[in-house]
């Protein structure tokens, strides 16, 4: 079966900073890396929020561009409501088995990005992996390895 990588904001922050660091410059590797053996990236609408308000924020437009490049390079993944009902459940599911990934009335990003890409997996039948620096989070509801483990 094929692969779907979905990125999350810290994998997706590195590799659409303009700015030139060792670590992205390595991320930036893996992902053609990935690109090479034909695996479907995914950017999920909820990480592109994430990384998107900030840029807004600091009125980084250059930030802003480079988003917007991969944006459409790569599989968008807008959010739909059964991804939101499933993030519902994930979260309550969580909660109940004494999970706490994020405060109580908090939005809880990582349930979203764990719907979506779950959903979006399924839907076009792939495995998935989620690219993070998170795992300890992620890697509880949905499958995920940080990108330096690919290397």
């Amino acid at each position: 079966m094929s692969e779907i990588v979905v990125l999350d904001s810290n994998v997706l922050g590195l590799i659409s900073n303009p700015k030139v660091s060792a670590e992205a410059m390595a991320c930036k590797d893996w992902l053609d890396d990935l690109l090479g053996r034909e695996t479907t990236v995914g950017i999920p609408e909820i990480v592109d929020y994430e990384l998107r308000r900030e840029l807004i924020r600091a009125n980084k437009l250059l930030g802003l561009r480079s988003l917007d490049a991969f944006k459409v390079r790569f599989l968008y993944v807008p959010i739909t409501t059964e991804m939101m009902l499933l993030a519902a459940q994930i979260w309550a599911q969580t909660r109940q088995g004494g999970i706490h990934m994020a405060s109580g009335n908090s939005l809880d990003a990582d349930v979203i990005l764990a719907a979506q890409s779950l959903i979006t997996a399924e839907k076009l039948n792939l495995d998935l992996t989620i690219a993070t620096t998170n795992v300890r989070h992620l890697g509880r509801i949905a499958p995920a390895k940080d990108w330096r483990h690919w290397l």
